[in-house]
């Protein structure tokens, strides 16, 4: 902000506050207010940000007073250091969004996968499963049960004409899903018990005060199994993503140097030995 008191034209305001030869502005502070303050709200606000405005003031002008010179420099060092990666980061950003290409294709996720799959070892089970949650008092359950296990297009369209009766249903089994994610769905399975009931091609029945949970499994990954690609894609994505971002970087770096070179906006001069 006192940067900023410097180098406007202020000619015309009065100041709110001084510290040396710095300014406090009420323009400077203008753009910090909001619309549903009140007035004792922002006069509390106006005081505090000016006591805290005049505190790093008067620090800043203590701490080049005592600091050494060779302390100074090598902050004023830093500054200049993040200020030119700060311009250059948002620079190389915006012309990442507006000239690299972000779709991935199947084939390349494909790819990808394959050559790197001793890379995607499981660190937890993976589940596939359809899943019931029925309500406390539900009165046919043993159909439900039935028609979940057969699971035949008969019996999936009667479980979606009912499904409505239902806290919860996932009749997508081949989704692959974490252990623990099914254990924060199935309150009544823990890790202590899971092994019994997370096998392949295992039924289960569970209930607890929230009502009777019935669910098929269909599909297990064990730890250190290697992870389904339909598991990790969006990871990979981001992987390849990231990969042609540093790619397109690098590129964008060095033709910027060729052109700087070529209009002799930049030499390199020759060193002696």
């Amino acid at each position: 902000m006192s940067c900023n008191s410097l180098l406007k034209d202020h000619s015309d305001q009065e100041p709110i506050a001084r510290v040396g030869e710095l300014y406090l502005y009420k323009d400077d502070i203008a753009p910090l207010f909001t619309e549903n303050m009140s007035k004792a709200d922002s006069i509390s606000f106006v005081t505090d940000y000016i006591n805290n405005w005049a505190s790093k003031q008067l620090l800043l002008s203590k701490a080049k007073i005592n600091l050494s010179e060779e302390k100074l420099a090598e902050f004023d060092a830093l500054v200049k250091t993040y200020r030119t990666d700060l311009y250059t980061r948002a620079y190389k950003e915006a012309l990442v969004q507006q000239g690299s290409d972000t779709v991935i294709s199947q084939s390349q996720l494909e790819s990808f996968y394959e050559k790197e799959k001793e890379n995607f070892k499981l660190k937890e089970k993976l589940i596939s499963l359809r899943f019931i949650h029925l309500p406390p008092q539900f009165m046919d359950k043993e159909t439900v049960a039935d028609k979940l296990k057969s699971f035949k297009e008969a019996d999936i369209e009667y479980l979606d004409s009912i499904g409505v009766q239902f806290k919860k249903l996932n009749f997508n089994d081949s989704i692959w899903v974490s252990a623990s994610r099914v254990q924060e769905e199935i309150p009544p399975l823990t890790l202590e018990n899971q092994d019994r009931y997370l096998k392949k091609s295992q039924f289960f029945e569970l209930q607890d005060s929230l009502g009777v949970y019935l669910a098929k499994i269909t599909g297990v990954l064990d730890v250190n199994d290697i992870a389904p690609l339909s598991y990790i894609e969006p990871s990979i994505r981001q992987v390849l993503l990231n990969r042609r971002k540093l790619d397109y970087i690098r590129k964008l770096e060095t033709e910027i140097i060729d052109e700087a070179i070529k209009e002799k906006e930049f030499e390199v001069y020759a060193q002696d030995k």
